[in-house]
C-alpha cells in the first residue's frame, strides 16, 4: 500500500510580510509630514493676507497674540546675518529623516519624525522661496508668545523633539524595540558564557576525579600483587 505524498508548498515570501510594517510606518511618517507642511503654509498664507506687519493683535492678552514679521534668523533674532546656515540645517534635517524613514519600526516614532520633517520643510520652503532670495529667504512668523514669535512649523519641530525625548526616556526605540533590549541581549550572552565556563570547570573536575580513580585502582592492583607474591613465598 502506497501513500501519496503531497509536495510541500513553498513558503510564502517572507519579504512582503517583513516590509509591510516598515511600509506602514513610512506612510505614517509621510502623512504626518504632509499635514504639518500644509498646515504651516496655509496658516502663513492666511497671516500674510490678514495681518499687518509689526502690528500685534491680542488673542490671550499679553500671553498670546498675532503679529506678522519676516524672520531672517532663528528665535530671539539670533543669527540674522547667517540665514544660509539655517537653510543648510533644515535641509540636512530633512535629508536625515528621509534616509532613516525605511528603518523606522514604531508608528509613534514615525509620526514624531514626520512632524519634525514637516516642520523643517515648512521653514525650508520659506528660506528657498521667499524674499530676499533663494536660500536666504525670511521665514514668516506670526504667533506672538510675548518673548518670541513663531509659526506652526516651529510648534511641530519643538513638539516632535519633546515627544522623541519622552519616548527615549520611556524606553521606546525608533527601530521598534525596547531600548533595553540590547542590554538584555548582552546580559544573556554574559550568562551563557558564564554557564559555559561552569560546564568547562565541571568537566575538568570530572576528568580530575577520573584520573584520581585510575591512580587509586593502579595502587590497589599493585598492593594485591605484592600481597600475592608474599603469600607464595615458602
Amino acid at each position: 500500500m502506497t501513500t501519496e505524498t503531497t509536495p510541500a508548498e513553498p513558503a510564502a515570501d517572507a519579504e512582503p510580510a517583513a516590509t509591510r510594517p516598515a511600509g506602514a510606518h513610512v506612510v505614517a511618517l509621510a502623512v504626518s509630514a504632509i499635514l504639518v507642511l500644509l498646515l504651516d503654509q496655509i496658516t502663513k498664507a492666511v497671516a500674510l493676507l490678514t495681518l499687518t506687519p509689526g502690528v500685534r493683535i491680542p488673542a490671550l492678552g499679553d500671553l498670546l497674540g498675532w503679529r506678522l514679521i519676516f524672520n531672517p534668523g532663528a528665535a530671539f533674532s539670533f543669527g540674522t546675518g547667517v540665514t544660509w546656515v539655517f537653510t543648510l540645517v533644515m535641509a540636512i534635517v530633512s535629508v536625515a529623516v528621509l534616509v532613516a524613514a525605511r528603518r523606522i519600526g514604531s508608528r509613534i516614532w514615525a509620526i514624531a519624525l514626520g512632524a519634525l520633517l514637516g516642520g523643517a520643510l515648512g521653514n525650508l520652503v520659506d528660506r528657498l522661496a521667499r524674499e530676499p532670495g533663494f536660500a536666504v529667504g525670511h521665514v514668516v512668523d506670526f504667533i506672538d508668545y510675548g518673548v518670541f514669535i513663531g509659526n506652526v512649523a516651529d510648534i511641530a519641530i519643538v513638539g516632535a523633539a519633546i515627544g522623541m525625548v519622552a519616548l527615549s526616556l520611556f524606553g521606546s526605540s525608533w527601530e521598534g524595540r525596547p531600548a533595553s533590549s540590547s542590554v538584555s541581549e548582552t546580559t544573556d550572552d554574559d550568562s551563557a558564557a558564564g554557564r559555559g565556563d561552569v560546564t568547562s570547570d565541571d568537566g575538568a573536575a570530572a576528568e580530575g576525579a577520573a584520573g584520581r580513580d585510575d591512580v587509586t585502582s593502579e595502587m590497589v592492583a599493585t598492593d594485591d600483587a605484592e600481597s600475592a607474591a608474599t603469600n607464595e613465598r615458602p
